[in-house]
């Protein structure tokens, strides 16, 4: 923003004016600043939606996806005999234990030449 030249002779309603336009516009950039600030959250994650792939490090993510449901639904399956909801915090553990294990081996073999 360029500071608006003040002619020498400018009345005291001119000087009003043009402090008033400072205002604003010092008020807008602040808004502007504001926002951008709420929003980079957000565009954060645009960024990771958009290439996930990348961001999570693993290679042949689809793949490794049927596998995770593919495994998930064998251990939910009927064939278990757990009651009620000690079965689902079970699962729940499993899933949050297994899911750091399975990339950690994903970036070990995606190092390897």
């Amino acid at each position: 923003m360029s500071l608006p030249e003040m002619p020498p002779n400018a009345s005291r309603r001119d000087m009003r004016k043009m402090l008033i336009r400072l205002r604003m516009e010092m008020h807008r950039q602040e808004i502007r600043h504001e926002s951008q600030q709420l929003l980079e959250p957000l565009n954060k994650m645009r960024g990771v939606t958009s290439n996930w792939k990348e961001h999570l490090g693993i290679k042949h993510a689809p793949l490794w996806g049927v596998a995770v449901v593919t495994l998930l639904g064998f251990l939910t399956g009927k064939g278990t005999k757990s009651k009620g909801s000690g079965g689902v915090s079970r699962l729940i553990g499993l899933t949050t234990g297994l899911l750091p294990l399975i990339k950690l081996v994903i970036q070990g073999s995606s190092r390897k030449p």
